[in-house]
């Protein structure tokens, strides 16, 4: 087997741990650090290495691809563009609004220092993202349809817990059974965020905060909330470590398309039901790391989304192998 891929992993939550134990299973790769704003970390894996966060930049020349594990809400607005001078990265950015322009400050430093960077992996974006594209592709005629949950969002519960008075919490996406039964039947309903989806928080309240201020600051956050029927719950911490201590997810992609002169209903479905849904973001993180590094190798540089990515870069296999074993 050729050289290993040589990753490194920026930010140690549920993402970060992920994504130490996603890197364990590959054939291809090995971890070469973890880097904490926090310093050094107790790790899952016994002889990880962990470092600070200010230590990375002694790493440039060890570590082929970064896997950048912060939250949407703050920290890769910053951290990636900073990163992306450094090294090839991988990042999980999901403040689908915002992606045009966070892919424009990425791509102008990715272009100037070399280094190629792949944003917004994940399944959603990412992995939902491609099967929308897909479908729309072989049914352009029809409606492509998004449900997440019922789960815990990890950018949304992220984004509850940078509210001033929050001490924490968590989010829970929940569909609507009615509307997807209308999709699936070939109707192709108009379905408004609010009819498609609730959300559903259980926050934690720091001593004194106001719980009217704090539950309107929520209800009203950009991106986020404003635009759904969010109910939020205050609750106590034992609450929240005895009642919300896990984190699945899923959902599903729904395209609803016509072909021929009499209209023949014909309706693509993908899903996902993930037990943790950290772990499995950062499996497809770390697998878009394959493909960050393969990239580089060929010469190309810049930021890159999924949309411009071919399987073949994120699977160990090499292109005969997969030929022969999966085509």
């Amino acid at each position: 087997m050729s050289e290993k891929i040589k990753v490194g992993i920026l930010g140690y939550g549920n993402l970060g741990r992920g994504a130490e134990l996603a890197i364990s299973e590959q054939p291809d790769m090995e971890l070469v650090a973890i880097f904490s704003r926090r310093g050094p970390v107790e790790t899952v894996g016994k002889n990880v290495k962990s470092l600070h966060i200010d230590d990375a930049t002694d790493y440039v020349d060890k570590i082929d691809v970064m896997i950048l594990c912060g939250g949407s809400a703050t920290d890769l607005p910053e951290q990636t563009p900073a990163f992306a001078r450094l090294f090839n990265t991988v990042d999980s950015y999901d403040t689908h609004a915002l992606i045009p322009e966070y892919f424009e400050s990425v791509d102008k430093v990715s272009q100037a220092s070399g280094k190629l960077n792949i944003i917004s992996v994940g399944w959603d974006p990412g992995l939902f993202a491609i099967n929308r594209v897909m479908s729309e592709a072989v049914l352009y005629k029809g409606k492509t349809y998004t449900f997440w949950g019922k789960g815990l969002s990890q950018g949304h519960s992220d984004a509850v817990r940078r509210v001033e008075g929050v001490k924490a919490g968590v989010q829970y996406t929940l569909p609507s059974d009615e509307a997807m039964d209308e999709v699936r039947s070939g109707e192709n309903p108009d379905i408004s965020k609010s009819d498609g989806h609730k959300r559903e928080c259980y926050v934690v309240l720091e001593e004194d905060a106001d719980p009217k201020v704090v539950e309107k600051t929520i209800k009203t956050m950009p991106n986020y909330f404003d635009e759904y029927d969010t109910t939020v719950h205050f609750i106590t911490e034992e609450e929240l470590e005895r009642d919300h201590n896990k984190m699945p997810h899923g959902g599903f992609v729904i395209h609803s398309g016509q072909t021929g002169t009499e209209n023949n209903n014909q309706i693509i479905e993908y899903s996902l039901k993930l037990d943790s849904n950290p772990e499995f973001t950062a499996s497809v993180l770390v697998a878009y790391a394959r493909a960050a590094h393969r990239l580089s190798k060929e010469g190309q540089k810049g930021a890159k989304t999924v949309y411009d990515i071919g399987p073949g870069y994120i699977h160990p296999k090499s292109p005969a192998e997969l030929r022969k074993g999966y085509l």
